[in-house]
């Protein structure tokens, strides 16, 4: 007796989406920096792909606001610029501050106790001085917050702001003073997530996307971007 496939085992990703997520780390972690021009038919060939999906590709992210098309002269990575960033920070903090209340309300056990473990790896990486590692863990964290809050559409709301806040704050250089403060500020979101205290890790939360602002900001003005 045979049986109908189960289509969702064999669904396949778009291959444009997959092109997306190559484009964006290159794109966050300055491969491909801001103001440059993107190089289409190079990226072709260096992922095999033809233009079709690549100009998908490119779309997505001229939506995610990471790109900027012009008809008739190609794609180019978007600046950043303190007015743009005026505007994002603001509403990244309101969704970080409603995916903690809601966290605080239905997080369970076992995920607070995997966002502890992240935590205290997190720290770990702070302390020896690894920046990269220490940068994977704190936004595993926050996505594992926003995962506890059980929302969709925050969660659709937030991922589509997340791409242009994580390449700022890539590129910006963080001093040891604003470090040691954004660890002791995880400290703060830990023992509140612990607490289900939702009012307090809202606060933290918006206060420390705020502190993450006035770092980008300092680095925009240094290097000349209004």
């Amino acid at each position: 007796m045979t049986t109908e496939p189960n289509i969702a085992t064999i669904a396949r990703r778009p291959l444009h989406m997959e092109l997306v997520d190559c484009l964006r780390d290159m794109i966050v972690e300055g491969t491909l920096p801001p103001g440059s021009k993107i190089p289409e038919r190079d990226l072709c060939e260096r992922f095999g792909v033809s233009r079709t999906p690549m100009r998908e590709a490119l779309k997505v992210l001229a939506v995610e606001g990471l790109i900027l098309l012009s008809p008739n002269r190609g794609a180019w990575v978007s600046k950043l610029t303190i007015g743009d960033l005026e505007e994002v920070f603001p509403v990244m903090g309101a969704l970080e501050a409603l995916s903690g209340e809601l966290a605080c309300e239905r997080i369970t056990d076992e995920q607070l106790a995997d966002i502890r473990a992240a935590h205290e790896e997190m720290v770990e990486h702070y302390r020896a001085g690894r920046r990269a590692d220490y940068f994977r863990l704190n936004r595993q964290i926050h996505h594992a917050i926003l995962e506890a809050a059980g929302n969709a559409t925050l969660a659709a709301q937030y991922r589509a702001l997340d791409a242009r806040l994580r390449r700022a704050r890539y590129l910006a250089n963080v001093s040891d003073r604003r470090w040691a403060q954004a660890v002791a500020e995880h400290e703060q979101i830990l023992a509140a997530l612990a607490a289900r205290d939702g009012t307090k890790l809202a606060a933290v939360l918006k206060q420390h996307l705020r502190n993450k602002f006035e770092t980008v900001r300092e680095w925009l003005a240094d290097h000349g971007e209004r």
